[in-house]
């Protein structure tokens, strides 16, 4: 694969900027800040930035069909009303782990959302099988799919929605999963990709239109390409940065220092970022898309 350009196009002060989310019926992106406890939304039109502040660590933010958006606040599932800067809990998870956040979360082929949590760091990375990985079904009844994770993270569906791809980044390996839509049940877990020397810690993920995985390597300043049917690395992109998120939306990369940096790559069309679910060309009723 050839070259590519990396171009940063949102400059925002973040202790953790992650989770971009491309918003095609706004025109607008958004993103967090986990630990600066903020949600933004950027418009490349005015090139201004919107903020909400959360009250408490956010993992992640997903627009709503219905209107405004669903985010992993602390332990709790919120709904997020933009216009009044409201926040609403729907569900909360790990009751019994109280150290615990959520971390990345997304939407899966009919609207279900998939979150995943982690215990608190006291070190960057430095947590051990605390967190697990959860679905909201549209009744906002909870199930519990994997405990005993570290650090729940990247997470997307092949192209014809049979296998869930999934990172537990200390695990230093991109997994995958037999998934059936309809229950939102996953088995058969398997390795797809094992991160090399140097190649740090996978964080973010997310599939492109030929199948492929790419996925962020947080300290190893990098992002790679990754073939799920033969487990090869096929590309490689340096950003000059260690510490690199990635999760959404399907040609989003941010760098995080004291500066965030979402960067557009592959494409210079901005309708290209998007919800993994547009993507897909997948609707339907779901508490993100608007039960």
């Amino acid at each position: 694969m050839s070259s590519v350009k990396v171009e940063c196009v949102v400059k925002e002060s973040a202790s953790i900027g992650e989770g971009p989310v491309w918003e095609e019926s706004e025109q607008t992106l958004m993103f967090v800040d986990i630990t600066g406890q903020k949600i933004h939304r950027w418009s490349p039109s005015t090139n201004q930035i919107q903020s909400l502040e959360t009250g408490g660590t956010v993992g992640f933010v997903v627009p709503r069909r219905s209107g405004g958006y669903v985010a992993g606040v602390g332990r709790s599932i919120v709904a997020v009303d933009w216009s009044t800067q409201v926040m609403t809990s729907l569900v909360v998870v790990d009751e019994d782990k109280t150290n615990n956040r959520l971390n990345d979360g997304k939407v899966d082929p009919i609207g279900r959302l998939l979150a995943g949590t982690m215990g608190r760091e006291e070190q960057p990375a430095e947590v051990r099988k605390q967190g697990s990985l959860f679905s909201v079904n549209f009744d906002l009844s909870v199930t519990k799919h994997l405990s005993q994770v570290d650090i729940s993270n990247g997470m997307d569906w092949s192209l014809d929605q049979k296998t869930f791809f999934y990172i537990d980044s200390l695990s230093l390996t991109v997994d995958a999963f037999d998934y059936d839509t309809n229950s939102g049940e996953i088995g058969n877990r398997r390795v797809v990709y094992r991160m090399e020397k140097g190649e740090g810690l996978p964080d973010g993920m997310t599939v492109d239109s030929d199948g492929c995985l790419w996925v962020a390597c947080y300290n190893g300043g990098r992002v790679i390409n990754i073939d799920p049917v033969t487990g090869d690395r096929t590309w490689r992109q340096s950003l000059g940065t260690q510490k690199v998120f990635r999760k959404n939306p399907p040609w989003g990369l941010r760098k995080v220092s004291k500066e965030l940096g979402v960067h557009k790559v592959f494409k210079d069309n901005p309708s290209s970022l998007r919800l993994s679910r547009t993507l897909h060309g997948v609707s339907g009723p779901s508490l993100t898309s608007g039960s």
